[in-house]
């Protein structure tokens, strides 16, 4: 052994020679499993060449994969407890949609199954556009109305989170409430889970079921027109057009406060634009002939068909009557002309006693006036829902009288040239497709506004 050399490999005193057998201490293995080398210098003490370096970057490496594999563990089951958790109608879930996220109730689709008796039809409570609402009891108690869309229905999924998406971000007392829905991922079905309105629809209680003599007092149909205006001009204030506003999606309550129903036609409007194009939507009789002539959606286009609403509440006439003469199928238009020849009248339905009260008769003709404004056929002519809002709590409080329709100024500025319903053939509405175009064609709107004026 060459007596200069700082240390020897004790692993490698090996040669042709001779084999010299060394006894290895306990320090010395261990730096070799570290990936040293184990030397001797030359006092004959044991040198681990390497061995902290190398040793303590294994050591930091392991370290660093336990505690990856360690967190990898926590994180995928806290995912498979909040799937747990997720299942109970109490809960909280997100649904995602690309970046979008919701956080709402997420029930079982066995549950709601059970509690509508598997969907019977005693159960139903009424067909939409996308699905049917059927009533359920919930374990809990709560009494809901349970919507499922239709299967053949290819657009159903987007149906579903727009109303989800719409109804999360809105809290108005004249609003439906969403309680929950199924998983987007349910395989059964997409449901939706809603307060449950008890006293049925605007439209029940004046032509359908619910239909009594002066089951509808005027005051009553007063305050639905407020409350219905009040909602939408909350919708139209957070940027979301309903688009299918009619007496259906009108629902009451047992002391007959409005909620407002069904969002899937809804759109949420761009804060900087001034329209969205896109196909008409909607139900026949209500649809603004302007957004179905231009596919131009607004809030006016709401405003149009809220004007329908106010028209059906004096009249109780439907929107469409196959039975009424062809010009007058379509109640906007019907409406308009009795409004422009001075015949308020015979649009108000007698059991309203427009004849024998004052107050009625005032209040009717009024809201038959501002009817008249919001389905004027040019949406810039229209007001806006806030707008028809106030309006319509003036002429309630007594604040608001109207002129006489007899004075000269008003009549000549009403009869403006009235195109008849741009259906052409009142076949169109038997095959249902959308509302036939109508109204009135331009006028100068500050003659009749300014019958309006307190």
């Amino acid at each position: 052994m060459n007596k200069t050399q700082k240390g020897v490999d004790v692993f490698n005193l090996y040669t042709s020679w001779f084999q010299l057998q060394v006894t290895i201490t306990e320090e010395c293995l261990q730096c070799r499993r570290r990936g040293g080398k184990c030397k001797i210098d030359n006092t004959m003490l044991y040198l681990c060449s390497l061995g902290i370096g190398i040793g303590g970057s294994t050591i930091l490496t392991v370290g660093l994969l336990i505690w990856f594999i360690r967190c990898h563990k926590k994180q995928k089951y806290a995912n498979s407890n909040s799937r747990l958790i997720s299942s109970d109608p109490s809960s909280r879930s997100e649904l995602e949609v690309g970046s979008v996220c919701f956080r709402v109730p997420v029930f079982s689709y066995k549950e709601l199954a059970e509690a509508t008796n598997n969907f019977s039809h005693d159960k139903e409570l009424g067909d939409g556009g996308f699905g049917r609402v059927y009533y359920a009891k919930l374990k809990d108690g709560r009494e809901v109305a349970v919507k499922r869309f239709h299967e053949h229905n290819y657009r159903k999924f987007e149906q579903f989170m727009n109303e989800i998406e719409i109804l999360t971000r809105l809290h108005h007392k004249n609003l439906v409430s969403l309680y929950g829905c199924t998983s987007r991922h349910s395989p059964q079905g997409l449901l939706l889970v809603y307060e449950f309105i008890p006293n049925g629809t605007v439209a029940d209680h004046l032509r359908g079921g619910r239909a009594k003599p002066v089951s509808l007092s005027w005051p009553i149909r007063m305050n639905i027109a407020i409350e219905t205006a009040s909602a939408l001009a909350y919708l139209h204030a957070s940027d979301i057009i309903h688009r299918d506003v009619k007496t259906n999606n009108i629902l009451l309550d047992n002391r007959f406060n409005v909620k407002v129903a069904d969002f899937g036609l809804s759109r949420l409007f761009p804060a900087d634009a001034t329209h969205v194009s896109t196909a008409p939507q909607g139900s026949p009789g209500y649809v603004d002939p302007e957004y179905h002539l231009c596919y131009q959606l607004t809030d006016k286009s709401d405003v149009y068909s809220f004007g329908v609403v106010l028209i059906e509440l004096i009249s109780s006439m439907p929107p469409v009557d196959m039975n009424r003469q062809k010009q007058e199928i379509n109640l906007a238009y019907l409406a308009v002309n009795r409004i422009q020849n001075s015949a308020i009248e015979e649009l108000i339905d007698p059991c309203l006693g427009y004849q024998s009260d004052g107050e009625v008769k005032r209040m009717t003709t009024s809201v038959a006036e501002l009817a008249f404004l919001c389905l004027q056929q040019n949406n810039e002519m229209r007001p806006s829902m806030d707008e028809v809002l106030k309006q319509l709590k003036r002429i309630e409080s007594g604040e608001c009288k109207p002129e006489n329709l007899n004075n000269d100024n008003v009549v000549q500025s009403m009869r403006r040239t009235v195109s008849s319903p741009d259906c052409q053939e009142a076949s169109l509405l038997k095959n249902i497709s959308l509302s036939p175009t109508s109204v009135t064609s331009k006028w100068v709107s500050s003659d009749i506004a300014s019958s309006l004026t307190c």
